[in-house]
């Protein structure tokens, strides 16, 4: 070969260099704009944000089936003059069961004012009403969808389709995991008896994003996480020697693939298997924590010692670096969660007995310990009731997209205030109107992000949880 071939010209010199220069400037430039890959290696290390957000983790207490927006915290007077009456106009398909519309009901629960902001509670909330100065609520959600699956998803993704990242996800990607030995996200659900929400794990699911992100699920019986345990029959030095040929195995197979995700994180994910035999068996062993907190929360009482347990374990697991926990209080559908198309009386009673003692324990012990000004607590459902009774042998309410209530405590919120009215029944959102778009760019603008910046390329288009809409809720804002 001639060695000419191995020279370089002035003009070829210049333009290599060039073309150098110009890539690491790019480089610097995508970092800058946090548009650069992420490091395969290591796609839960902790991320930063676009700008300092005052929470840090979040506890998502996600109140399954639908809860009734003017039996809880959206006091209506004005139902109470109009029981009885007829909607006039009422059209029947924006409830789910049209042929059993009954007329306007009011609320079988008393309201008083609660707390120093004079907040109107229902008495189903008898220590969560102790509370409310801590809150911040959104009196005008409102969704797309009448019906759970979608109204699930909607809530949990941005969109009422499932496949699609849930705001956990979208969190963890965001800003990675404090912890190197506990999932970034995990989820608790109601026992197994009730069932799960509709949908499932897609409820909790990374959709496109690398399954890394997708959340743990913590079974409600017997060991929460499959595997917790070494195998009795097995020593720890066998398990590290075990491991060291499996890495090594991974990481051969691994060079011929580069740039693979899916094969990155499941590799991460037998590592991270490993170190959480040694830290979450001691995360999640509540019996750790002294009487008087169990007892704050609830633990122990028979109504909600389920709940309870939960919430005990979302503290600990914040307190540890989770950066993310949801929890839902509902099972599949009707009686078995929120869902309260009969007896909405029975039905809200019962879960707000097991849900309101553990919920204002969780309150109580984040601000003792200092947690709760860096951890967001959300409380809701994926829409709300209408104000009209459903007909059965003890009346209900069927599903109401037009309005629902939301509460966030902690992580930046401001304690105290509401946002937005429900019309005089609560039939729709009248004063402004609060998207679930809305209520995710509130959230992810209080871990630091701006929402139309945290996104993902997939099939050419450039995603984020928020869609094509949001805005923050800034009056809620501390």
């Amino acid at each position: 070969m001639n060695a000419d071939a191995f020279s370089l010209s002035r003009r070829r010199l210049l333009q290599r260099a060039g073309a150098g220069f110009g890539s690491l400037g790019l480089a610097g430039l995508l970092a800058e704009e946090g548009l650069l890959a992420d490091d395969l290696a290591d796609p839960l290390a902790p991320k930063r944000a676009h700008f300092d957000g005052k929470a840090k983790s979040v506890i998502w207490l996600f109140i399954n089936g639908g809860p009734s927006h003017v039996d809880t915290w959206d006091h209506k007077p004005e139902l109470e003059k109009m029981d009885g009456k007829e909607l006039e106009g009422f059209d029947k398909e924006t409830g789910f069961f049209a042929n059993a519309v009954g007329p306007l009901m009011k609320s079988p629960f008393e309201f008083t004012p609660r707390g120093e902001c004079g907040k109107m509670v229902s008495s189903i909330f008898p220590k969560l009403g102790e509370h409310v100065d801590k809150m911040a609520f959104i009196h005008s959600g409102h969704t797309e969808s009448n019906n759970h699956s979608p109204a699930l998803f909607m809530m949990n993704c941005g969109q009422p389709r499932m496949g699609l990242p849930c705001a956990g996800s979208w969190v963890t990607y965001g800003l990675g995991s404090v912890s190197r030995n506990l999932p970034a996200f995990v989820v608790m659900s109601d026992p197994l008896d009730r069932g799960l929400p509709k949908g499932s794990a897609a409820n909790w699911g990374a959709g496109f994003l690398p399954s890394v992100y997708q959340g743990t699920w913590l079974k409600p019986k017997g060991d929460p996480i499959d595997n917790l345990h070494r195998p009795a029959h097995m020593s720890d030095d066998q398990q590290r020697r075990q491991l060291a040929l499996m890495d090594s195995l991974n990481a051969d197979y691994a060079e011929s693939r580069p740039g693979e995700a899916d094969l990155e994180a499941r590799i991460k994910s037998f590592e991270l298997a490993y170190r959480m035999q040694s830290a979450a068996p001691e995360a999640l062993d509540i019996d750790r924590e002294p009487e008087s907190i169990k007892r704050l929360y609830g633990v122990g009482e028979k109504r909600c010692d389920h709940f309870a347990r939960q919430c005990l374990t979302a503290r600990r697991l914040v307190e540890r670096g989770v950066r993310f926990v949801q929890i839902y209080s509902g099972g599949m559908e009707n009686q078995r969660s929120w869902d309260g198309h009969s007896d909405i009386e029975g039905n809200h009673r019962q879960f707000a007995g097991e849900t309101d003692t553990p919920i204002a324990g969780l309150l109580a012990d984040l601000e003792q310990r200092g947690l709760l000004k860096d951890t967001l607590v959300i409380w809701g459902g994926e829409f709300g009731r209408l104000p009209l009774s459903q007909k059965s042998k003890k009346p209900g309410r069927d599903h109401n997209p037009h309005c629902f209530t939301t509460w966030m405590a902690g992580g930046g919120v401001k304690g105290g205030v509401s946002y937005g009215e429900s019309d005089e029944i609560g039939h729709h959102a009248a004063v402004d109107k609060a998207h679930v778009n809305d209520i995710h760019a509130t959230l992810l603008h209080l871990l630091g992000f701006d929402h139309e910046k945290l996104t993902y390329v997939y099939n050419g288009r450039r995603f984020r949880l928020t869609d094509v809409g949001g805005k923050v809720i800034r009056p809620l804002l501390a």
